[in-house]
C-alpha cells in the first residue's frame, strides 16, 4: 500500500476500531447540534428559533399537511382506478439513508456477486408494479434527519428536524412545547390499533431509534431515548418522559405485539447487566423490561437468534426481541449464530401478526444502510441494502398480494454518487479504470461529498487507490473533510405492491405516504377506500 495512504488511513481505522469496541461494532453518529444548525453557531441546547432553522409559520399547524395529503390523494383518485380492493394488512419497509444511488449500486453489487456485470440486475422491490418519488424536506430543513422524516411517513405531518411525533410548533429540546396536546401527533400504528388491527415494528438499529420511534414517540429531541439521555440535554426526565418509557407504558407503544431490534440498555438500570453482558443505561433504577412483562402476562422476550427461531408465536401474546445492547451489528460483521438476520426477524413478525383476522400494520427498517453511508464505507451500506431487499422478497412471498399492501421507501438520501463513465462490469466498490483526474490518477467509482478520508498526499494531491479500495470495509473517498458522511436532500424512491399500490406513483410529499396507506387499509380520520 502507498506509504502516505497508510498514514492517512490508519488514524481513521483506529478511530473506528475504538468506537466499535465500545459499541458492539456500530456506534452512534448523529449529532443533534449539527442537525439543528447550532454547531456552526456554537449555540448549545437552544430553543430559540433565531439560532436554529426557519420554519414557515403555516407549516406549524398539522392540518396544513393533512390538507396537502387530501389534495394529493384526491388527484390520484381522479385517475382510472384498477380496483377498489382494501388492504387488510400493510407492511411498510424503510431503507434508512437509502438514496437512489445506493439502490443502483446495490443492484450492481448483487449482480456482480452472482458473477454478472451487475448493471442488468434488479432488487426485489424494483420489480414491484408501481413506483414514485417522495419529497423528504422537513418543516425547517432542506436536508432532513431520520426523526422529522419518521414523523412525516408515520404520522402524516412534517415537523422540525430532530422532532418525533410532535408538530413543527415545537423547537429542538423544548420540553414544554412538546407536552402541549395541540402539538402532539398520532401515527398510522395508532390509527390501525383503533380499528382492532395488530401492530409491530422491526429494526436493525434500536427500539428507541429515530425511525421506529415515529410509530409511538412524542419528543422534542430524538436523543431522549432513556431518562439518562433526557437529563444529559438539560431537561427534567420526570417532566419529559423518555422514549423507552413511552414505548413500554403509553399508547400505542404498550399495545405493540412485536418489537424487534437492538438497544436493550435503554430499558435497564445501570445496576443491571443485560443479556449481552453490558450494564444498563437508566439512572432512575427502573427495569422497563420487568414492567413490560407485568403488562403482558403471556409476553415473551428473546435476545438471540436461537430463541427467536424456536419461539412459538401462537403461545405468545406479545414479543419483544432485543438482540444487542445498543445498535445491532452490521450483517457482514455479525455472529450469524447469535444475531438474527432482517429476513428472519421479518418472517417471525409477519407470522405473529397474521393471527389477527382484522389484519395488521408493521414497520420494518433496514436501519444500518444509513450507518454504512455515514461511515462512508459503501460496502457496508450496499450489503445492508441487499439484506433489506431479501427481507422484502420474503415478505412478498409469504403474504397474499390480494390483501397485503407492501410499501418500500427511504427516509432520506446520502451524498454518494456513481460517476465518471466506468465501463460495464466495473467493480462497483473499486476503481474506475476508464478515466483519470487532471494528474492522471484514476479514481473511485463511488464517492461521497463529505467524509473522513480524501486520500490526499502532503501536497494535497489525490493518491492512487488501487491497493486501498475493493474490500467491502474500505473507506470510500470523499471531497469535504468531515468526521462522518452527511445526508442529502434529493427525492427518494417509493415502490408498492398489493391493494391500492397504484396510488403510490408520481411525486408526493413524504407526509402523504401514511395517509395513502391509511386510505388503502381503511384506518385513520381521512379518506378511505371502503368509504368510496
Amino acid at each position: 500500500m502507498h506509504l502516505f495512504a497508510m498514514q492517512v488511513l490508519l488514524p481513521i481505522l483506529e478511530l473506528l476500531a475504538l468506537a466499535g469496541s465500545a459499541f458492539s461494532g456500530v456506534h452512534e453518529v448523529h449529532d443533534v447540534l449539527q442537525l439543528a444548525g447550532q454547531k456552526a453557531n456554537k449555540a448549545r441546547f437552544s430553543t430559540d428559533v433565531a439560532t436554529g432553522k426557519y420554519t414557515p409559520p403555516e407549516e406549524m399547524n398539522p392540518q396544513f399537511w393533512y390538507n396537502i395529503a387530501d389534495e394529493e390523494i384526491a388527484k390520484r383518485l381522479l385517475l382510472p382506478q384498477p380496483n377498489a380492493k382494501k388492504a387488510k394488512n400493510v407492511i411498510m419497509f424503510l431503507g434508512d439513508g437509502m438514496p437512489l444511488a445506493t439502490v443502483t449500486a446495490a443492484r450492481i453489487l448483487k449482480g456482480q456477486r452472482q458473477g454478472k456485470t451487475g448493471e442488468e440486475s434488479s432488487l426485489s422491490f424494483e420489480q414491484f408494479p408501481y413506483s414514485g418519488l417522495s419529497r423528504t424536506y422537513c418543516a425547517n430543513a432542506q436536508v432532513p434527519d431520520s426523526a422529522c422524516t419518521a414523523t412525516a411517513y408515520l404520522c402524516g405531518v412534517k415537523t422540525n428536524i430532530i422532532n418525533i411525533g410532535v408538530s413543527a410548533a415545537v423547537n429542538f429540546n423544548n420540553c414544554t412545547a412538546s407536552q402541549d396536546p395541540a402539538n402532539r401527533l398520532t401515527s398510522i400504528a395508532e390509527w390501525s390499533q383503533k380499528e382492532g388491527k395488530s401492530t409491530g415494528f422491526v429494526t436493525t438499529t434500536t427500539l428507541t431509534h429515530a425511525s421506529p420511534s415515529g410509530a409511538y414517540a412524542k419528543t422534542a429531541n430524538r436523543m431522549w431515548e432513556c431518562d439518562t439521555d433526557v437529563t444529559k440535554y438539560g431537561v427534567d426526565a420526570k417532566t419529559c418522559i423518555d422514549m423507552a418509557t413511552q414505548l413500554v407504558t403509553q399508547t400505542p407503544g404498550k399495545n405493540f405485539e412485536v418489537m424487534f431490534g437492538g438497544g436493550m440498555g435503554k430499558f435497564l438500570p445501570k445496576a443491571i447487566k443485560d443479556s449481552h453482558g453490558k450494564a444498563g443505561e437508566r439512572s432512575d433504577g427502573v427495569n422497563l423490561l420487568s414492567r413490560w412483562q407485568g403488562l403482558h402476562n403471556k409476553g415473551v422476550m428473546v435476545t438471540n437468534r436461537k430463541q427467536l427461531l424456536n419461539l412459538n408465536v401462537s403461545a405468545a401474546s406479545n414479543i419483544i426481541g432485543l438482540f444487542q445492547s445498543s445498535l445491532m451489528d452490521f450483517h457482514m460483521d455479525a455472529d450469524a449464530t447469535y444475531q438474527p438476520t432482517l429476513s428472519e426477524l421479518t418472517e417471525v413478525a409477519i407470522k405473529k401478526l397474521s393471527h389477527n383476522d382484522k389484519g395488521y400494520f408493521v414497520f420494518i427498517e433496514g436501519g444500518l444502510i444509513d450507518y454504512g453511508n455515514h461511515y462512508t464505507q459503501a460496502g457496508y451500506a450496499l450489503d445492508e441494502t441487499l439484506e433489506f431487499e431479501k427481507a422484502i422478497k420474503l415478505a412478498r412471498d409469504i403474504t397474499n398480494i390480494e390483501d397485503t399492501l407492501i410499501v418500500v421507501t427511504a427516509d432520506h438520501g446520502h451524498a454518494v454518487s456513481i460517476a465518471g463513465y466506468p465501463g460495464r462490469g466495473t467493480p462497483i466498490l473499486g476503481i474506475n479504470q476508464h478515466d483519470a483526474d487532471l494528474n492522471g490518477v484514476k479514481y473511485s467509482v463511488l464517492n461521497y461529498a463529505g467524509g473522513p478520508n480524501q486520500y490526499l498526499d502532503e501536497k494535497g494531491q489525490r493518491i492512487p487507490l488501487d491497493d486501498i479500495l475493493g474490500p467491502d470495509d474500505a473507506i470510500t473517498p470523499s471531497y469535504i473533510p468531515m468526521e462522518i458522511g452527511v445526508h442529502s436532500g434529493e427525492d427518494v424512491g417509493v415502490w408498492a405492491s398489493g391493494p391500492q399500490s397504484h396510488l403510490f406513483t408520481g411525486v408526493m410529499q413524504q407526509s402523504t405516504i401514511p395517509h395513502l396507506m391509511a386510505y388503502a387499509s381503511c384506518v385513520g380520520s381521512g379518506k378511505r377506500v371502503c368509504g368510496n
